[in-house]
């Protein structure tokens, strides 16, 4: 009797665990990860920057997943090193395009990004790159480019321009040579053969020339170097006014150094120096100490030691995700990464919104060729202003995305803001001539 009880109740049992199994909630299914590759030069020729600002997209990313991704979706990157070497570059993005099946790709440098562009135009995949070329600014050249900062050419233009009107038409070293009528002489120092470092070489030798200034022999610079006094004794004989930097921070501290060290230049000394937005960081300051004082360069964002909207995000995330790196170790690398996020999460918030996120294996690639537009129609994306800069406007026209450059010069051993210079309010016949180069 017993037994037979004992049975019948494990039975009841049995059939109650089964029916509240059968009733219970299924488990909800995870959210799929929007998917987003990020190439980066951690150990390359351009390390000196990329390690920054492979940190600063990482603490990013972070931020944005802990605000709920996109619209609720975590955004997952992939993030790898590629050393700056582009065959590197292509591997890695096709690993992006087939394994890990991102929607679309932060890229890095110029040469790579050049390099790839027919690619990406085959496969209209978007690639949101650090190189600001302004051959990859022409949609009707390269679609699926964009850059976050103003681009090389116009930074370029913008950093002469800056010199010119404040400098050598008002400044009481350059007196006596106005009145006499001679003209300025401008020289390029960097990397022949780097893409990046020549980028903007033919617009601003442009602009030197319609300025009025007289064009020296070009010195090669590696991104390497440590000694460059043999290209600076090449013209010291008749020494420039005006120094085109196109490097990035090391080499162009070493070749200022050597300019100051040869007596050329300095505070009040006839040559002085404009460096291109990669060039130019916090850590200029610390290699170039006394010679870099008045040097002028383009800025993409307000540096890290500024004030600017977000920059109490900025330090928290630095904090959070990478407590071991101190404060004055951090560069405008950190700030630039998280204005490319920005961007690209401001797009697929849109998207989304739009209800053509679509992840799906077999609407990956529809997903990805739209995203263009989305790139374009979300403009102009006012989170630049979160960085200290105007917003940034993409049309299906022109990805060239301001026309107001930051400028930024050291001064009294600091980095000062010295404001904007709008190009295209300055040669507004000239504007659209310049896309494309």
């Amino acid at each position: 009797m017993r037994i037979r009880c004992f049975i019948l109740v494990a039975g009841i049992l049995l059939v109650s665990v089964l029916v509240l199994v059968g009733c219970a909630p299924k488990p909800a299914a995870p959210v799929e990860a929007v998917k987003l590759g990020s190439l980066n030069d951690m150990t390359g020729a351009t390390s000196d920057v990329g390690k920054d600002m492979a940190l600063g997209m990482v603490e990013a990313v972070a931020y944005w997943n802990d605000q709920g991704g996109i619209n609720g979706r975590p955004i997952k990157m992939f993030q790898y090193d590629y050393g700056y070497r582009v065959p590197e570059a292509v591997t890695t993005y096709k690993r992006f395009r087939d394994f890990d099946k991102v929607v679309a790709v932060w890229g890095w440098g110029t040469g790579d990004t050049e390099a790839l562009s027919p690619t990406i135009n085959k496969d209209k995949i978007v690639y949101l790159s650090c190189s600001f070329s302004g051959h990859l600014c022409d949609p009707a050249k390269t679609p699926y480019n964009f850059v976050y900062g103003s681009d090389y050419s116009t930074n370029a233009r913008a950093a002469l321009q800056y010199w010119w009107d404040n400098y050598w038409m008002k400044d009481p070293r350059y007196k006596a040579e106005r009145e006499a009528g001679v003209k300025p002489r401008f020289v390029f120092f960097g990397s022949f053969g780097t893409p990046y470092s020549t980028a903007p070489v033919q617009a601003i030798k442009e602009l030197a020339e319609k300025l009025g200034c007289e064009l020296i022999k070009d010195q090669d610079v590696s991104l390497f170097a440590l000694d460059t006094k043999s290209q600076v004794l090449a013209v010291k004989e008749n020494p420039p006014h005006i120094v085109w930097h196109g490097n990035t921070t090391m080499s162009v501290a070493t070749t200022i150094k050597d300019f100051y060290t040869l007596g050329l230049s300095g505070p009040g000394k006839p040559t002085m120096h404009i460096v291109n937005n990669w060039g130019f960081d916090e850590n200029l300051l610390k290699l170039g100490g006394a010679a870099v004082e008045e040097t002028i360069a383009p800025s993409a964002v307000a540096y890290f030691v500024w004030d600017y909207p977000w920059k109490s995000k900025v330090v928290e995330y630095c904090q959070k995700i990478h407590p071991g790196t101190p404060f004055d170790a951090r560069l405008i690398r950190t700030v630039q990464a998280w204005m490319k996020v920005n961007i690209m999460v401001d797009a697929l918030k849109a998207m989304d919104a739009a209800g053509e996120l679509d992840l799906s294996p077999t609407a990956l690639a529809t997903t990805r060729e739209k995203l263009k537009t989305y790139m374009e129609n979300t403009s102009p994306y006012k989170c630049s202003e979160n960085y200290g800069v105007p917003p940034r406007v993409y049309t299906a026209t022109d990805h060239r995305p301001a026309t107001k450059i930051l400028m930024a010069q050291i001064s009294g051993g600091k980095i000062v803001d010295r404001g904007f210079l709008d190009m295209k309010a300055i040669y507004p016949d000239l504007w659209p001539k310049w896309l494309g180069y």
